[in-house]
């Protein structure tokens, strides 16, 4: 039997408040066509714009201090192609489907409820990111301005309450706007120094670190790489903007590309180039200006623009940079973390509480870390962090790749609404939960001291591994429950875009694309996919 919206029963309840604030920016769901009215630059300029994060800066000082620079620097681009490699099947897979990476993850491996798991790993790196990101605003405003660093904590929590409650539309005007100005304030101030001072490159490169190590050590780099490669989630908050591209065609189909790589996995380019001028600023600062507190991204401007502007304009204009970036990245960090939380605890719970209270959990927790000082002890929890997150982005990036299009043993086109998958699916649970705990069993020496700084690489290989291993063992019949919702008409079209046919939900009475809903015998009719979630 075939369904449209003219079949809708208008004698059902108005729809509920949970349903409108999803419709908002499409939390929870798959983002139709009817909504992504940005266009492919536009998407790939707000997504750029959530990677202002001055952590970066943090990352890659400390790693040069504490390593090298030779050491650093081969950690970086280490990381960085891991980042890249595994980052291009996740961001093909969310602007071609135009769903988020909780949606992906469901039907790559880990199930409906496997994907929980997943989805708190996620809120977690959104709000230790956002507790760094508030902590190095906290530094801005001490420095600037005199607060104390609980009040500047306070602050830079409070600030974005406002700009987060309103989504895509208000993350993509603020992002547009601040970029050009952001990108000014980071890279103008490096160039001047190496303008005035280009025998600083030279020294830099010959910097062995506090350790005084010589020469390439691969336990160093390695070490290095995992402090980075915690940041290959960051792929989560792309696709949460890329999630908003435009229907890829024929005529589009470069400029859609071009996008989605550059936007996508392409943020590592930026976040690399961010780490290594960190790694010089705080070479710059131990070198010349000992006694400050070379890893705090404010004290690095501050320094450098005092290279050519007067002292209070400099201050000034290191104060704005870190303001400028903590909100940007904030608020991104916020919202996403709102999303990953909702997704979770309305399938556990079947109720949806509204992404405003997650908003407000993610930024507590958040708080609580900054107010710890968590910064103090930066390097320890991201390289902690960072197995968890390597073992699954690999895990779902080898089931696109690999178990989909090269084995074809998990189906190529998403799934993601309950009823149609199974709870959990042995192939990504496995393959997650393997290489997470060897990691962190070689993380901390349990598996010996000469594999300690190796765990990173033990994470990658043995999800790699792990992966289409399982899918061959189980046959890949743990992907999908049922193959048919009861609706005649295809999800996708030919070419695997998403087909635009409107539905009416028969719980909340909304209208949805075809890709979104389902038969339900129990409404008798066709049900969205939250509904479904909820019921």
């Amino acid at each position: 039997m075939s369904y449209s919206r003219e079949t809708a029963n208008n004698s059902r309840p108005a729809p509920s408040s949970a349903v409108n604030e999803t419709l908002e920016d499409y939390t929870l769901r798959y983002a139709p066509h009817s909504f992504r009215r940005w266009g492919s630059a536009t998407v790939a300029i707000t997504a750029l714009g959530g990677i202002a994060y001055l952590a970066d800066f943090s990352i890659g000082a400390s790693i040069g201090l504490t390593y090298g620079t030779l050491n650093a620097l081969l950690a970086i681009v280490f990381a960085a192609i891991i980042i890249f490699l595994t980052g291009i099947p996740l961001a093909y897979y969310a602007a071609r489907y135009n769903i988020d990476l909780d949606l992906i993850t469901r039907g790559a491996g880990f199930g409906y409820y496997g994907s929980v798991i997943t989805s708190i790993i996620f809120a977690s790196f959104t709000f230790i990111f956002f507790a760094l990101e508030g902590s190095i605003m906290a530094q801005g405003l001490q420095l600037g301005l005199h607060l104390p660093l609980w009040l500047g904590y306070l602050l830079s929590t409070l600030l974005v309450i406002p700009l987060v409650v309103y989504g895509m539309k208000a993350l993509s005007q603020l992002q547009i706007w601040t970029t050009p100005l952001w990108l000014i304030l980071m890279i103008g101030p490096v160039v001047a120094l190496l303008w005035q001072q280009p025998t600083l490159l030279q020294q830099f490169y010959h910097f062995a670190g506090k350790q005084g190590q010589a020469g390439i050590d691969m336990a160093s780099v390695m070490l290095g790489a995992g402090i980075c490669l915690s940041l290959i989630m960051q792929i989560g908050e792309q696709i949460d903007y890329l999630r908003f591209m435009p229907a890829k065609t024929r005529e589009n189909s470069r400029s859609w590309w071009v996008a989605v790589l550059s936007a996508g996995p392409g943020w590592v380019v930026l976040g690399a180039l961010k780490q290594a001028i960190g790694a010089f600023l705080g070479f710059y600062l131990l070198s010349f200006a000992p006694g400050i507190n070379s890893t705090e991204p404010v004290q690095q401007f501050n320094a450098a623009f005092h290279q050519m502007l007067p002292g209070w304009l400099a201050l000034t204009l290191a104060v704005v940079l870190v303001v400028i970036s903590q909100i940007k990245i904030n608020v991104t960090n916020a919202y996403s973390g709102s999303l990953s939380w909702t997704s979770a605890y309305t399938r556990i719970r079947r109720h949806y509480p509204g992404r405003i209270v997650f908003v407000l959990v993610n930024l507590a927790i958040a708080l609580a870390l900054m107010e710890g000082n968590m910064f103090a002890v930066l390097g320890n929890i991201l390289g902690f962090y960072s197995n968890f997150a390597i073992a699954w982005v690999t895990v779902v990036a080898i089931d696109i790749a690999v178990n989909k299009y090269l084995l074809q043993l998990s189906p190529k086109l998403p799934e993601y609404r309950k009823g149609m998958l199974y709870r959990f699916n042995p192939v990504g649970m496995v393959a997650f939960l393997g290489a997470a705990g060897l990691s962190i069993a070689a993380f901390f020496g349990l598996l010996g001291p000469f594999l300690m700084p190796y765990s990173p690489l033990i994470a990658l290989a043995v999800a790699a591994g792990l992966t289409p291993l399982m899918a061959i063992v189980t046959g890949g019949k743990y992907y999908a429950k049922q193959t048919h919702d009861g609706i005649n008409e295809p999800r996708y079209d030919t070419a695997g875009t998403p087909v635009s046919t409107l539905y009416h939900c028969v719980s909340c009475q909304q209208p949805y694309e075809r890709p979104d809903v389902m038969h339900s015998a129990a409404h008798q009719g066709v049900i969205c996919s939250l509904c479904k979630t909820l019921h």
